[in-house]
């Protein structure tokens, strides 16, 4: 059966990304997709166009995609001014001998291959950043490394819980069984410039192969990128636990993690016969799911993981 499940905010790119199954394209094709639709909203301040920008106020964005039928993935990182980055890192996959592009490097990809370059700040997400930064950096500096050194004290504001739990997730499964996982973020707000989390980190935050499963997080990437999380789960089902089994084992594991900035980390999780589910520590969340037999799709509660 035809089946798409995304993080909550991707619910809004859902329906585009069953389309794609239906007329027959990949689980690749409909992750890109729905994660389009996503980047493209400016009212997620969490992912592509309007996300909330780093210390400075440059919105950098972060994003993977891998074919758990050839274990193929690609991945940029701290992207400007390009709304699409799950179909540059598409693109990485596709045409080069690497697997992750980052800054300038990843930006030059995208402008030989022609993609549109756009201001992705909006007004609204200004104002947000504007306002954050005023109320914890105050007084004149001479110059420009003086007013860094004064941001960085501030660094911490990126680990506020209502702040950081952005990024979307896609994993679909098409007519042949197979399975691809996409993760978009314009990461953390006021992030230190070029700080990647785990969206581009294949292993940490996206992970897929079709014999077993597929798994991606949103949340504290650096927690995740310590423990290998979405490949852990995939690992865990193939060793023969179930998708239960194995997201509750890897999302207990976060909890022993001795972080001095511990948060929320959720994930979602499909195994290779399409059974779904989803899971979070840190306080209740939700995500979606469109099978090819629903008109809409239908928001589920994830399962909390607590001690």
């Amino acid at each position: 059966m035809l089946k798409v499940i995304s993080s909550a905010n991707g619910k809004i790119g859902l329906k585009a990304a069953m389309d794609v199954l239906k007329r027959g394209g990949t689980a690749v094709d409909a992750v890109e997709a729905g994660c389009r639709v996503v980047e493209s909203n400016p009212d997620d301040r969490t992912v592509g166009y309007g996300g909330l920008p780093n210390l400075i106020g440059e919105v950098e964005l972060d994003a993977s995609i891998m074919d758990g039928n050839t274990l193929a993935a690609g991945a940029v990182g701290a992207v400007k001014r390009f709304e699409h980055p799950i179909s540059i890192a598409r693109k990485v996959m596709e045409e080069l001998p690497h697997v992750m592009l980052v800054g300038e490097g990843a930006e030059r990809f995208a402008r030989e291959l022609g993609f549109e370059e756009k201001d992705l700040l909006t007004p609204e997400s200004k104002a947000i950043w504007e306002k954050g930064l005023k109320e914890k950096v105050t007084g004149v500096y001479e110059d420009r490394m003086d007013y860094m050194e004064a941001l960085r004290k501030y660094v911490h504001m990126a680990a506020d819980p209502e702040k950081h739990l952005g990024t979307v997730n896609f994993i679909a499964m098409d007519k042949y069984g197979r399975i691809a996982c996409g993760v978009s973020t314009s990461g953390w707000a006021w992030k230190y410039p070029g700080r990647l989390g785990d969206s581009p980190v294949i292993g940490a935050g996206n992970y897929a192969d079709s014999r077993y499963g597929a798994a991606a997080c949103t949340g504290r990437g650096e927690m995740t990128i310590r423990l290998c999380t979405a490949r852990s789960i995939v690992l865990y089902m193939a060793s023969g636990m179930s998708l239960d089994q194995a997201a509750r084992k890897a999302m207990t594991e976060l909890l022993d993690l001795q972080d001095a900035y511990w948060g929320r980390v959720s994930c979602v999780v499909m195994d290779a016969r399409g059974n779904h589910g989803a899971y979070t520590i840190g306080g209740p969340s939700s995500y979606a799911v469109i099978t090819e037999d629903m008109d809409e799709p239908e928001e589920l509660p994830r399962v909390e993981i607590t001690r």
